[in-house]
């Protein structure tokens, strides 16, 4: 009965540290990352502002091929919304909605997580020209995570960051063939 009580003490007061260190972990979290194309804006942009090419770049959609996707709307277009189910995990089930496009600059999207958890995010991707045919481009994923949840901001740089690098390389990769 003893160990009991103990196993019961040690799980409550983990518990009631956790809760305490979130009180001081921010809300919001912003990943960004950066990475060159060696191909003209103008085409650079074209790319990515249309969201069935991320089944050639984007991480997350390419983690599951059986994935079932719907999407509504003109491609490219504010409005368009591509949605994604799928049994993995790691995927899950959402769908993003294009928000808002600057022409030749940058196209704004939300992101809305159903499964493994509902959440809302926030995507950009920037287009800026550095030579006629070099083009470097800036995605920022951000979002926020409300108490306790936001205890997950301890993680969601290194996780997230990584994954959105290995999606930049594979833009690159894509764009640049």
């Amino acid at each position: 009965m003893k160990v009991l009580i103990t196993i019961f003490i040690v799980i409550v007061s983990i518990v009631a540290i956790l809760l305490v260190v979130a009180l001081f972990i921010k809300k919001d979290y912003a990943i960004q990352r950066e990475i060159i194309i060696n191909k003209p804006k103008q085409e650079v942009f074209s790319y990515v502002k249309t969201l069935k090419n991320q089944n050639s770049y984007n991480k997350w959609w390419m983690m599951d091929p059986n994935v079932q996707k719907d999407y509504r709307g003109i491609d490219g277009t504010e409005g368009f919304v591509a949605a994604w189910d799928s049994k993995k995990s790691g995927v899950g089930k959402g769908e993003q909605e294009i928000k808002k496009i600057k022409e030749g600059e940058r196209i704004d999207c939300e992101i809305r997580f159903e499964k493994p958890f509902k959440a809302v995010a926030n995507t950009s991707m920037t287009t800026d020209s550095i030579a006629p045919n070099q083009t470097k481009v800036t995605w920022v994923f951000a979002g926020r995570y409300d108490y306790p949840m936001n205890l997950m901001n301890l993680f969601v740089g290194k996780i997230l960051g990584g994954d959105l690098q290995t999606s930049m390389e594979n833009l690159k990769t894509a764009v640049e063939k």
